[in-house]
């Protein structure tokens, strides 16, 4: 039975992967479950026994993805409760939406994949909740409560200025070899630059961060399970 489950499991990464690659070249409304098929060595039918349609498929492929974003997050504060930092929880946001390539689709343009994902109201709710800009105002509150960011300023403008500082950095120059000469080290340019925007003068103790650390797993592992829920939902039953 291990090595049946095991066959099966191949085969949809093989779908899976298959279907990435194909959206992410052609776009979402171009793509064709016979494709897909031919690309996964697969029969088409196979592909329809893990998921009803085509467009079930390519939302279980974007949720998958931002599951490896939330997993990972939830793994380096579990690990290192000064991971909420912002100047630390900033790179990190980056870095891990830069590894999104669908997300990267989505948000540059692609119509066809924007209907698929919001056609049904919860899941539009769901990604709007994966959104930088409401990561920003869900986890803000917190870090603020427990003074990781200063008080001087009113948080709805601190969060819109983190949010265009993130959206900048993800879209213009990030990565060392395109980066300006000179900036060895974009991770280190945008910790400094978030240090300098929201930290206070006077760091909080360790008792203040792992506090926030903590509120802050509950709300990356609610997201969490409700991207699970998703997947689930866009699958049949196991074969």
């Amino acid at each position: 039975m291990s090595q049946l489950v095991e066959l099966h499991s191949r085969k949809a990464a093989r779908i899976l992967e298959s279907a990435r690659g194909l959206v992410l070249d052609h776009g979402a409304g171009k793509v064709t479950v016979s494709e897909i098929s031919r690309a996964a060595g697969v029969g088409k039918g196979t592909v329809y026994l893990y998921w009803p349609s085509k467009e079930d498929l390519i939302r279980g492929l974007f949720a998958r993805d931002l599951l490896a974003l939330l997993e990972e997050g939830i793994a380096r504060i579990s690990a290192d409760a000064g991971m909420v930092r912002p100047r630390r929880l900033a790179p990190l946001v980056v870095r891990t939406g830069l590894r999104l390539p669908l997300g990267r689709r989505l948000y540059s343009g692609d119509p066809e994949l924007l209907r698929l994902l919001m056609q049904d109201a919860g899941d539009r709710e769901l990604y709007a909740r994966t959104r930088p800009a409401a990561m920003c105002n869900a986890v803000m509150p917190i870090l603020r409560r427990h003074g990781l960011i200063r008080d001087d300023r009113p948080l709805p403008s601190q969060a819109y200025a983190l949010h265009a500082l993130l959206d900048g950095f993800s879209t213009a120059v990030y990565h060392p070899e395109t980066a300006p000469a000179g900036v060895d080290d974009p991770d280190a340019v945008l910790a400094d630059t978030v240090a300098l925007l929201l930290e206070p003068a006077q760091a909080p103790g360790e008792a203040a961060v792992e506090a926030a650390a903590e509120e802050t797993l509950a709300i990356f592992r609610e997201i969490r399970d409700a991207v699970l829920d998703l997947i689930d939902r866009s699958q049949t039953a196991a074969p």
